[in-house]
């Protein structure tokens, strides 16, 4: 059995999710089917999920140790650089799908086993450390605002609670679609950050200067209202979280006099992907890195993500 070293939950704990995490050995992920193959990690990155992960949210106790992380860029086994897709068939799942490290090992280890039709090439000029941000959050990003936010028929995007992940990507994405892009957040030196991408940044629930088309929707509770009152005519809100509450109050006469559209989306398929790399590589668009940790100091990443302070995406290079 080849043995590799990797962040995993070792055990839950809701309270401080910190506690259940440890960095060891643990065996290379097993092929399950003949089209798998096993990928060397150089890059991958945090998302929230992680983090829940260790709290116990998605994972039994079974389950454990799980090692964490959806997100990588690599090279297969014939030595391409490859980014990969982390949505994998999964019977079991009532999805029929599940994410890297939801039932199979995740992306924070030397090795990851994935279906080889889940690599996609990784474009030339895209470094692995951009790359690896993008397969959760930026391709949820580009969902929402494509599939489900149909952005080509919009002039003005509302991206709630930018900073995070998603809401970042979502906002760096519709402005080089070349959209007017309104941001939300609480952290005045994060609305600084955000104007710096090219958006509009405002206070949460401050009244905009005209109504938007399509409303980036990952806070859930705090921010649905004002979403709701934000969006014109015909406007889609577009929901991929709820990090501020999942039970929002609802004003269906809103809905139905504007004549609104609430859409639920995660994720997207390899072709998206697919699409999102060529987009970022030809138009120049890089993801926002926070910080770039060795793998050496993952647990210095994790904590990084839990501190609340990011903006844009942690990354774990593999190589250092």
């Amino acid at each position: 059995m080849r043995i590799m070293r990797a962040a995993f939950a070792s055990r839950f704990d809701a309270a401080d999710p910190l506690a259940a995490l440890t960095v060891g050995e643990q065996p290379e992920p097993s092929l399950p089917d003949d089209d798998w193959v096993t990928v060397r990690v150089t890059a991958s990155s945090l998302n929230h999920h992680d983090l829940w992960s260790l709290r116990g949210v998605g994972l039994r106790a079974e389950q454990l140790p799980m090692i964490l992380g959806c997100d990588a860029a690599g090279v297969d086994p014939d030595g391409n650089e490859v980014v990969v897709y982390p949505v994998v068939p999964t019977p079991d799942d009532p999805r029929g799908m599940s994410i890297l490290s939801e039932h199979r090992p995740g992306t924070l280890a030397e090795r990851v086993a994935v279906p080889r039709s889940n690599l996609l090439p990784l474009p030339a000029g895209l470094a692995a450390t951009d790359a690896a941000c993008l397969p959760t959050a930026w391709l949820t990003a580009w969902r929402m605002l494509t599939a489900k936010g149909r952005v080509d028929e919009a002039e003005a995007v509302l991206v709630q609670g930018a900073g995070g992940g998603v809401a970042t990507a979502a906002v760096a994405l519709a402005v080089a679609m070349g959209r007017r892009v309104y941001a939300t957040s609480r952290d005045a030196a994060k609305r600084t950050r955000i104007a710096g991408l090219g958006a509009t940044a405002v206070e949460p629930g401050a009244r905009l200067p005209e109504r938007v088309d399509v409303v980036i929707e990952t806070v859930g509770a705090a921010t649905f209202d004002h979403s709701l009152k934000s969006a014109a005519p015909g406007a889609r809100i577009v929901v991929s979280g709820a990090t501020a509450g999942h039970e929002p109050k609802v004003n269906l006469r809103r809905v139905f006099a504007m004549q609104l559209e609430i859409l639920g989306t995660s994720m997207g398929t390899p072709g998206e992907l697919t699409e999102l790399l060529a987009f970022c590589a030809e138009r120049g668009v890089r993801p926002e890195v926070d910080s770039v940790v060795p793998f050496s100091r993952v647990a210095d990443a994790f904590a990084r993500l839990h501190s609340g302070d990011v903006f844009g995406k942690v990354v774990v290079d593999h190589t250092a």
